[in-house]
């Protein structure tokens, strides 16, 4: 009988899923080194830099972010579809480490979309990588559909946000799953602070903010919190349901409520966030691959 084979599925987050990057160094410091590797939305741009084998690069520029970089990257484009192109942002990745074909990777990758007009899911493993991770992760309101062989694809994480179903389909008899909708998911208000700098995302899209006349200068959420949050709530919902239909081996979990959707710049903190997570699992995980 074969070695067993060890698949990965990075769900869908947002700026959440820096965190996939600490869960892939805690399994590659513990010696466990996955054969397949699955993602959906953030979780498949950081899993094609893995399968890439340019975690490296990619770890380095996502530290690196500022408020400011964030802001450059989110290229508005009303009444196109979405409120940003991502043409900045994935084309700076398409030369940092995205610019290859899904059959020129180290280890087999595959990733998740919806088609827009049916609702299916759409399994992407062939072709150029940017594209099918521009697909998957094409947040609907936010970030404009791919076009891709005929079809509008958006967000993965609408039907599969942890796609261990792919995994499984991939061949993979082990699967870890890493889940980044498990923490507490919502609006929080936040109450006005004018020594605060905005975020990225804030400025760019205006001042789409009211204060509500309670008197304690509280927030309106901005288009962009009803839109991201809304969705990831959906999101939540949806990988509780099919994670208990299609179980993975091993949960990884990071607790991430505390991090914004959009706070692409706190990469530091969401990284040390999934290293933790994936270390608490380690000896099951062991348990579960001896």
């Amino acid at each position: 009988m074969g070695k067993a084979r060890l698949a990965i599925a990075l769900g869908s987050g947002s700026a959440r899923g820096w965190a996939h990057i600490g869960v892939l160094r805690a399994l590659m410091q513990a010696g466990i080194v996955p054969d397949i590797v699955c993602g959906t939305s953030i979780g498949a741009f950081v899993g094609a830099a893995y399968a890439s084998g340019a975690l490296d690069p990619l770890e380095g520029w996502v530290r690196g972010l500022t408020r400011r970089d964030v802001l450059g990257f989110f290229d508005v484009s009303l009444g196109a579809g979405g409120l940003i192109k991502g043409e900045k942002l994935l084309g700076y990745a398409s030369r940092l480490f995205l610019d290859e074909t899904f059959a020129d990777l180290d280890k087999p990758f595959a990733c998740v979309a919806t088609d827009l007009a049916s609702g299916r899911e759409v399994w992407l493993r062939e072709g150029r990588v940017v594209d099918a991770v521009r697909a998957s992760v094409a947040l609907p309101g936010l970030l404009v559909p791919q076009l891709l062989d005929g079809r509008h694809l958006v967000d993965g994480g609408l039907v599969n946000p942890v796609p261990v179903s792919l995994c499984r389909a991939l061949g993979a008899d082990i699967v870890i799953a890493v889940d980044l909708g498990m923490d507490t998911i919502g609006l929080r208000q936040r109450r006005g602070d004018p020594s605060a700098p905005a975020p990225a995302w804030r400025q760019t899209m205006g001042r789409w903010l009211g204060r509500e006349g309670d008197g304690e200068d509280v927030l309106r959420p901005s288009l962009a919190d009803v839109v991201s949050n809304s969705i990831a709530i959906m999101q939540g919902r949806i990988s509780r349901s099919r994670l208990a239909g299609e179980p993975a081996d091993v949960l990884i979990a990071p607790r991430l409520g505390q991090l914004g959707l959009l706070d692409f710049h706190r990469a530091d903190e969401a990284i040390a966030t999934g290293r933790m997570a994936a270390e608490h699992m380690l000896p099951m995980l062991r348990a579960v691959i001896e």
